[in-house]
């Protein structure tokens, strides 16, 4: 597989330095893509780079990645309006551990074969580093009028900005720079990767590289992934979409990918699955044919939520969305724990009900109309009831003076009603 090829084909390359396909096609060639541990784990924006180091893996090439702990403890500049709260050592070490634990769903660390993953962390060699010989070995290879001319930089000082920009970020790009000139010289890293808002910082790498040791370096930048109606990528309404299911549920992350629109899931499933170009040239022919079945959409959640999560976790979340969307039943109900319960029914309306009450027991009528406004009469519930159209817990309710007790609750403190098909309501009882 040609490494360069497969990423222009997914639409996964913005800029790519002169000789950098030629590189990866001579030899082996280390790449490297730099990740700021700011959390203990990654969001969606951050796959765009670690699928660049699995294709590049899959390539037959040694993937690096690079655990900014360094750099984590400044931030950089680059599309921010505003400094970063800056991490100390022990959270940066926290979650350094929770990025690469995720890191392994990807990548392959632990095989015997030359192009293993390996993970390291540019706080090991700039730990050492003091202020004095940073700027006398390091500092003096790039002039202040070369940084100054990157456009991270540049839109920072512009009259244009309120915040300006302090010395510590100023010196971030030659912090990262740094990085790659480490990298090259200690595991023969000839390529740095990332989105396009890193192209300035990558490239004062490659030229630090130069002109210090006079060493040719490479350099590839992906475009920065947008949603077709120009919401920023990756964000909901809730904040981040995380791959921790601690942060984001694995029924959330499904529905994430499988709410895209059409246009964003004919992009998002070339960049975010390894499928082949033949398989996803017709699952998109297939798509046209019947975009009502969001066919497409479908096949990216599943592939996504499986390399992220698992396969058992995919299948726990596609019967979470049954059960609002599909025909499930009382046991896949039950079957759910009680956070995606709560997620699945996020918006539809709720009532408390006495916990001593459904001890005791009451009559559906009474409880449906009474306790919990469900229907506004008992006359238009017996009606309904009659007609087939109420459900308890997905099971039909065949008796409006049927009685609900302890039994009925899910997770020992819920009742889920349902008049008609697509109104639900959700009995908390407390």
């Amino acid at each position: 597989m040609n490494f360069v090829e497969e990423l222009r084909w997914r639409g996964m390359i913005q800029e790519i330095m002169p000789g950098t396909e030629e590189q990866l096609q001579k030899e082996l060639t280390a790449g490297y893509v730099g990740i700021d541990p700011t959390a203990d784990s990654l969001h969606i924006g951050h796959l765009v780079g670690v699928m660049m180091l699995k294709h590049l893996q899959r390539a037959g090439h040694k993937p690096i990645a690079l655990i900014g702990g360094a750099t984590g403890m400044i931030g950089d500049p680059s599309m921010k309006s505003a400094e970063r709260k800056l991490l100390d050592e022990e959270t940066l070490r926290k979650n350094q551990a929770g990025i690469k634990k995720q890191l392994e769903k990807f990548l392959d660390f632990d095989s015997d074969a030359p192009n293993a993953a390996e993970l390291v962390n540019n706080y090991d060699w700039m730990k050492e580093f003091t202020f004095l010989d940073f700027i006398r070995d390091i500092g003096k290879h790039l002039t202040v009028n070369y940084m100054m001319a990157k456009d991270s930089v540049r839109k920072r000082l512009s009259s244009e900005s309120k915040e300006g920009m302090s010395f510590t970020e100023f010196s971030y790009q030659l912090l990262q720079g740094y990085d790659f000139l480490h990298l090259y010289q200690e595991k023969n890293c000839r390529l740095q990767m990332g989105g396009s808002d890193q192209w300035g910082n990558i490239t004062t790498g490659s030229e630090l590289i130069r002109r210090t040791i006079g060493g040719e370096a490479f350099a590839l930048v992906c475009p920065l992934i947008t949603k077709a109606d120009g919401g920023k990528f990756g964000k909901t309404e809730s904040g981040n979409v995380w791959l921790d299911s601690r942060y984001t549920s694995p029924y959330k992350f499904y529905q994430f990918w499988l709410n895209v629109s059409d246009d964003d899931a004919d992009k998002y499933i070339k960049i975010f699955t390894d499928i082949s170009k033949e398989e996803i040239d017709s699952l998109i022919a297939e798509h046209q044919k019947a975009p009502h079945r969001r066919s497409l959409q479908r096949r990216l959640a599943e592939e996504v939520t499986t390399m992220v999560h698992s396969r058992e976790a995919l299948e726990a979340a596609i019967e979470a969305s049954n059960i609002l969307f599909g025909n499930s039943t009382a046991d896949a109900l039950r079957k759910i724990d009680e956070e995606t319960l709560l997620q699945v029914f996020e918006g539809v309306p709720q009532f408390t009900v006495s916990k001593e009450k459904i001890a005791e027991g009451v009559k559906a009528l009474n409880l449906l109309t009474e306790d919990a406004q469900v229907f506004p009469s008992k006359g238009e519930m017996r009606k309904m009831v009659a007609s087939g159209g109420v459900m308890i817990n997905k099971e039909r309710l065949n008796s409006f003076d049927e009685l609900i007790d302890s039994n009925y609750l899910i997770s020992n403190k819920y009742i889920l009603a349902q008049r008609g098909k697509k109104n639900y309501f959700l009995l908390i009882v407390e």
